[in-house]
């Protein structure tokens, strides 16, 4: 069994900042990659950042310079920095995972979401 559990959410004031967590846990060997999604109400789910295990990072147009994808593979964990929010990035985010388990199987995981809200 896998769990990914996601934290950090909440409301913020436009220029504010907060951090995502991303944690996976069970019979876990490494994460590949890794994912940071959001959907807005009314809007398709999209891609925010990516970063695989070589490091090779990607960011929407809308938030580079903003926002930084990082991990902890130590502790199976990933991040979502994100300063200089607007109110446009309101939006429920979720992680996905690329895992392989200790089992040699792939298992791609998403978590549960967390609401992001940027208002004064």
């Amino acid at each position: 069994q896998v769990q990914v559990v996601e934290s950090g959410g909440g409301l913020v004031q436009p220029g504010g900042s907060l951090r995502l967590s991303c944690a996976a846990s069970g019979s876990i060997s490494r994460i590949d990659a890794m994912g940071w999604y959001r959907q807005a109400p009314g809007k398709q789910r999209e891609l925010v950042a990516g970063l695989t295990s070589g490091m090779s990072t990607k960011y929407a147009d809308t938030v580079k310079g903003r926002f930084t994808i990082s991990s902890d593979n130590a502790k199976y964990t990933v991040y979502l920095q994100m300063n200089s929010l607007k109110p446009e990035d309101t939006a429920v985010y979720y992680c996905n995972l690329d895992l392989t388990l200790v089992s040699g199987l792939f298992y791609n995981s998403w978590g549960q979401g967390t609401q992001v809200t940027v208002s004064s």
